[in-house]
């Protein structure tokens, strides 16, 4: 900006600064949050409006037709039917599309009631949690695709908890799945296990596809139907292995020398030492690895050489960053829309919002 332009805007700004702090109340001035919240009100109020109405005028050159308010982070906007058309908003459009992101944002990480503060806190703007809700209900996400060729797959699943039809009868738990491409792209459904199969075979697929989850054979069953053009590898998760072996219990040493031979790849040589042991833990850990003998691989090897990775850290994560807004404390939902939610959650992680 030239200088001559900012001196003018300093003039005009001292003597609009002037006519606030006389309106203004003089028992909000007596803390720096209240002199943030009273100017804030303010520009809301008396300021941006008048802002944007000169912007929409001059971008659009129009200000004809029929006249709506809108909310949007510059306060209550009036906008006519012609600027409205040049700007493309939809002809319900009672919100801004920048404020409507900020209330997808935000209520992608807690629940709309909270949304709806959060909002009001950060912009100043007034947002209902109804209104939070059926906007996220109405939003269009795009169908999630991965440009760049599928070299690795974690997957896992959480559960939801579910209203019922019969009021007064116990909620029930759906079981969701969700994979991670390539430690980035995140893709959810519930209880739609050929929806997610169908995505994964429509994308272009790496040879060898690395394909990484825990010992629910849920998930290898889903990793089977993969239409992988070559080899799949299959690796269990490390952190899960090891996990399962300290379940065991016993002696450290005998612990230690098992995560040795594990970490090695050696499933013959950790068999031999935890066989022997009567207990049923062991046992059980003895035909865990026995099933997925063939997904434990050379871990220090394939981390040495940065083949691919050896832990499904990523989709745990993506898990639980998902269950953040549907296990919120006491939170049930209605079958019909954990679906948008779920994907309202990708949109969010994958950073499309």
């Amino acid at each position: 900006m030239e200088p001559a332009n900012q001196k003018k805007i300093q003039k005009h700004l001292q003597a609009i600064a002037k006519i606030l702090y006389q309106e203004a109340e003089t028992k909000e001035l007596e803390s720096l949050a209240g002199i943030e919240k009273t100017i804030r009100a303010q520009t809301l109020e008396y300021i941006t409006p008048e802002l944007g109405f000169f912007f929409l005028k001059e971008a659009t050159g129009t200000s004809s037709g029929r006249v709506r308010t809108i909310k949007s982070i510059l306060g209550e906007l009036p906008i006519s039917e012609k600027q409205a058309r040049k700007l493309k908003l939809e002809k319900n459009q009672k919100i801004s599309p920048y404020l409507e992101q900020c209330c997808l944002r935000a209520s992608a990480n807690v629940s709309y009631e909270n949304a709806a503060k959060d909002i009001h806190k950060y912009t100043g703007m007034s947002i209902s949690a109804s209104t939070q809700q059926r906007i996220v209900q109405r939003y269009d996400f795009p169908e999630i695709g991965c440009e760049q060729e599928i070299e690795e797959i974690s997957l896992d699943g959480g559960k939801v908890r579910l209203r019922t039809e019969e009021k007064g009868e116990p909620c029930i738990w759906k079981d969701y799945k969700a994979i991670c491409i390539n430690q980035e792209i995140k893709v959810a459904k519930l209880g739609e296990n050929e929806a997610l199969i169908d995505w994964v075979n429509k994308q272009h697929l790496a040879e060898p596809l690395t394909c990484l989850g825990d010992g629910d054979p849920g998930i290898w069953k889903i990793i089977r139907q993969f239409n992988c053009p070559g080899e799949i590898r299959e690796i269990l998760d490390w952190f899960h292995l090891i996990e399962n072996l300290h379940k065991v219990g016993g002696s450290l040493k005998r612990l230690k020398a098992a995560e040795t031979f594990l970490w090695q790849g050696k499933v013959d040589e950790t068999l031999a030492l935890i066989s022997p042991l009567k207990a049923k833990k062991a046992q059980n850990f003895c035909r865990y690895l026995e099933t997925h003998r063939h997904r434990i691989v050379n871990y220090e090897y394939y981390q040495t050489e940065g083949i691919c990775s050896i832990g499904s850290g990523a989709i745990e994560s993506t898990i639980k960053q998902i269950d953040r807004r549907l296990k919120i404390s006491g939170a049930q939902w209605d079958e019909s829309n954990v679906p948008q939610v779920l994907k309202h959650r990708c949109a969010y992680l994958n950073v499309q919002l």
